[in-house]
């Protein structure tokens, strides 16, 4: 019956998909991270849902109105995106070794990026923005409260959750992914004025913890420790909320498992910790790759492949995977499987993200004391910063969230610098905490012919 009734509401949405594909753009996103194809037991598990809808969107985008539509922005991390599929094809064909499978998986990264570039052609206005925002929340929030409630059911004898599956399948990547949802699902809760959505919100913040607690990712909680310094940062009274986040790191230590504990605590023994040492081995090995390989390296996915290759204490190459390792850190991954030109492409889509974002707050800050552009710009901040620290860790050079992510801070960034540009106040008291309150101009550009606003 789960079945049948997943099915009929995806078949159901593909005319409006393709119709509108800003909603095929959300249903995508839902089958993305929400994975409701992933709640079923039966034949819908299987079927290809993200395809059909992709399909039909980009059918119904260029062929909307009569006219050929721009595929996407003209945002240099756009470009920046399309360079990278460009060299991480060309590492995958001078790797070697081609099998089906490796051309699949080539696909399969393509695939995001597209929807990435897409997301920046159709969210054109601050409406479209929110409701993206609130599916991607919402999606991470199900399984926070589902499982959240199931930690707190277990009465602490937590068993290490893993994801619904895709890209979160994994505890580790799964516990990332909540760990970028947490400051959205903040944001959400604190900017809603209805009161029982604002307590819903809130009330999957605590539980999502939970969940990430109990999935016992070491990197998830070093994830957390930097969106929380970020939103700390940010706050008005830096004091108040530092005091806030003590109190509250100290009653969680008082009730978090002992499991928990015990597992934060091998952090500091990465030397002689089974786990953290074999992360270090990787690290060298992926470095050793870069020093023979710097323009287009070992291939794209071929990291395990090679393995034995760069690593001096491993047996001689059989051609098997066994006895290798991940490269465990998505920068080392993408530099040794890909080359220096692409790790560097991919730590700018990182640093211009950042600056993006820094110059948007600098902007929103000369002209209002408050503003939903402030707001978004902290909660994708906090996000961001929880990848960094999250990623370093994770074999997650490729991660779904994190090409979508950088789409979404384009699309934010162009829609908030046009209401900047008009002049226009934030209008919408409902959705982002209350009306903007107006910094009083400070002086007047004659050369510009507009007001100076500043504190």
């Amino acid at each position: 019956m789960r079945d049948l009734i997943v099915s009929l509401f995806i078949l159901g949405s593909l005319p409006t998909c393709f119709r509108r594909p800003f909603i095929g753009l959300l249903m995508f996103t839902l089958l993305a991270y929400m994975r409701v194809q992933d709640l079923t037991w039966g034949f819908a598990r299987y079927e290809r849902w993200s395809f059909y809808v992709a399909v039909v969107t980009f059918a119904g985008f260029l062929l909307g109105q009569g006219t050929v539509r721009r595929f996407m922005s003209d945002d240099l991390r756009n470009w920046i995106m399309v360079a990278l599929a460009l060299l991480i094809g060309a590492s995958l064909v001078s790797g070697g070794y081609l099998t089906k499978d490796d051309f699949s998986i080539y696909i399969d990264y393509l695939k995001v990026l597209g929807v990435a570039l897409f997301t920046t052609a159709v969210v054109k206005n601050r409406e479209y923005l929110r409701i993206l925002v609130w599916v991607v929340a919402l999606s991470f929030g199900f399984y926070g409260v589902k499982n959240g409630l199931a930690a707190v059911l277990s009465g602490g004898n937590l068993v290490i959750i893993q994801g619904p599956g895709g890209m979160l399948s994994d505890n580790n990547d799964f516990a990332l992914a909540l760990c970028m949802g947490l400051p959205m699902l903040l944001h959400l809760g604190l900017a809603e004025t209805r009161p029982l959505i604002k307590r819903v919100f809130l009330a999957t913040v605590p539980l999502t913890v939970l969940t990430i607690i109990a999935t016992h990712s070491r990197g998830a909680f070093l994830a957390m420790a930097a969106l929380v310094g970020v939103l700390v940062w940010r706050a008005k009274n830096r004091v108040a909320g530092a005091a806030l986040v003590l109190t509250i790191a100290v009653a969680a230590a008082l009730v978090v498992p002992q499991s928990y504990v015990t597992r934060l605590s091998t952090i500091k023994d990465y030397e002689t910790e089974g786990s953290a040492a074999g992360r270090i081995a990787a690290w060298g090995v992926a470095m050793r790759m870069v020093q023979s390989n710097p323009v287009l390296g070992v291939g794209f996915d071929k990291f395990q492949r090679n393995y034995k290759r760069y690593d001096p204490n491993a047996a001689a190459d059989d051609g098997s995977q066994h006895g290798t390792r991940v490269a465990h850190n998505s920068y080392l991954q993408i530099w040794a499987e890909c080359g220096t030109p692409a790790f560097l492409l991919y730590l700018s889509l990182i640093v211009m993200t950042f600056l993006d974002l820094g110059r948007i707050r600098r902007a929103a800050q000369e002209r209002y004391h408050t503003s939903w552009i402030l707001s978004y710009a902290t909660m994708f901040e906090a996000s961001l910063a929880a990848f960094v620290v999250g990623s370093f860790f994770l074999n997650r050079a490729h991660f779904d969230l994190f090409y979508h992510f950088v789409a979404i801070v384009a699309a934010f960034g162009a829609i908030a610098r046009a209401e900047m540009r008009e002049g226009l106040p934030a209008d919408s008291a409902a959705d982002e905490g209350g009306p903007v309150r107006w910094a009083r101009p400070r002086g007047f550009d004659r050369a510009r012919g507009r007001p100076v606003f500043g504190r």
